[in-house]
């Protein structure tokens, strides 16, 4: 099943087509959650949801190289026709989530304390959060197996499969938050058994679809799925994506902890902006994926120019779409930024920093394309390494501009956008050599 050398637009738009819009559907969850519970007309059951899906966002972002090394070695199995391999990558998945989200359970209250501590919410607000964060905990394995499911379905080309299961659980989740909070007044309990209820199902569609795509044999041989180098090779990648996803996280939260610093306003005005990040993260993320999959494949099949012309073809689309989001941006942001929020004061805050936002998805293309390169050719360790320095270069950045105030956190974002794209750039030419020499 070696794939043909040359890679089509049309084969990256087959993942990242789907990929897309599956992240244009996640965000809708967030929405209805709080359309939900504001109509029940207490803000701190409001600011209660709002800090604890907060967290889960965070704790599972955390995990989720549950989902990127499982792409990797799906498709760099598929590439080396070892179609046993196949079901024993997602077997092993499903075990390592199971165990991951068990430990999750067991240690949710001191988890809780320190989560709850450090965020620092009024008693009413985190009195919420706990109700909420109590019981969707034990939704964990759950969610992390769902992304097991996505990166094996991805992994295989089956973007389309990936994009059904994703919005089936966004379609329960927000069915089901509807009914229990609306109309059974179930409160804040009620948006956190919605968000269990849609992870399972999805689980369950997910196996489902395994099995049909397996020809009902997902079992593996135990020697085959205990094999010992390849069962190291997985806990060494996941550990190098998890602290590269660590470092991420940690310069998310530092920007948003020195905005909150610079007060509420200022706050605010970062929360409006970043709705432009997020937006343009949609599309070239859909293409990472797209980059994850067909460079994966590459490499398990030893194919040089199928995994060069792959990286050129995410690479030249990223910034298309870069450019194209850049230019809606440039002329409809104020525009945008009066839908978002209609406080005058935020509203002159955000157009202060608007060209921040307008600027970022340019910088991101090598971030997001090279990350998903990356991934797909299993260099973990190099991407770990090189993620960890430009963490330290965005904070060296905003340690130099911060007399600049919020302009100078937004420009050392910027810089850690180019560091982290830049970097991966120049490192590829060696790890490609090395890789198909």
């Amino acid at each position: 099943m070696r794939p043909a050398s040359k890679v089509t637009t049309a084969q990256v738009f087959t993942i990242a087509g789907p990929a897309m819009v599956a992240n244009l559907t996640t965000p809708l969850i967030g929405i209805v959650s709080t359309t939900a519970i504001g109509r029940l007309g207490d803000a701190t059951l409001l600011g209660g949801v709002a800090m604890a899906s907060v967290l889960f966002d965070c704790m599972f972002w955390l995990f989720a190289f549950l989902r990127m090394s499982t792409v990797a070695f799906t498709a760099q199995s598929l590439g080396s026709g070892e179609m046993q391999e196949v079901r024993a990558i997602l077997v092993r998945g499903f075990i390592v989530a199971a165990l991951i989200g068990a430990g999750l359970i067991a240690l949710q209250i001191p988890l809780a304390a320190i989560l709850f501590g450090a965020m620092g919410g009024s008693a009413g607000v985190t009195r919420a959060a706990k109700t909420y964060f109590t019981i969707r905990i034990w939704s964990a394995p759950l969610a992390l197996a769902n992304y097991v499911v996505l990166g094996w379905l991805i992994g295989q080309a089956r973007a389309t499969l990936a994009l059904s299961v994703q919005i089936a659980i966004n379609v329960i989740n927000m069915v089901a938050t509807m009914l229990l909070v609306l109309v059974f007044d179930t409160g804040i309990a009620g948006a956190a058994i919605a968000a269990v209820i849609a992870e399972a199902t999805g689980l369950v569609i997910g196996v489902l679809i395994a099995r049909r795509l397996s020809l009902g044999r997902l079992a593996v041989p135990r020697a085959t799925l205990l094999d010992r180098a390849k069962l190291m090779r997985m806990l060494a990648v996941n550990r190098d994506i998890m602290i590269r996803t660590a470092a991420l996280i940690s310069a998310f939260l530092f920007f948003t902890a020195q905005g909150a610093r610079a007060g509420d306003v200022t706050l605010a005005a970062n929360a409006v902006l970043n709705n432009f990040l997020l937006i343009s993260a949609f599309f070239l993320d859909g293409l990472a994926n797209a980059a994850e999959q067909l460079c994966g494949r590459a490499y398990g099949a030893r194919d040089r120019v199928g995994f060069s012309s792959a990286t050129r073809l995410v690479i030249f689309w990223g910034f298309a779409f870069a450019l194209g989001v850049t230019a809606v941006f440039a002329l409809f942001g104020p525009t945008l930024i009066n839908i978002m929020t209609a406080s005058e004061d935020v509203r002159h805050g955000a157009r202060l920093y608007l060209t921040f936002a307008i600027l970022a998805p340019l910088l991101g293309v090598f971030a997001f394309a090279f990350d998903g390169v990356y991934i797909g050719a299993t260099w973990a360790r190099d991407m770990r390494n090189l993620m960890v320095l430009s963490l330290v270069i965005f904070l060296t950045a905003w340690f130099a501009l911060r007399s600049f105030g919020n302009a100078g956190l937004w420009g050392a974002l910027l810089v850690h956008y180019a560091a982290r794209g830049g970097l991966e750039a120049l490192r590829y030419p060696a790890l490609f050599r090395a890789t198909f020499r």
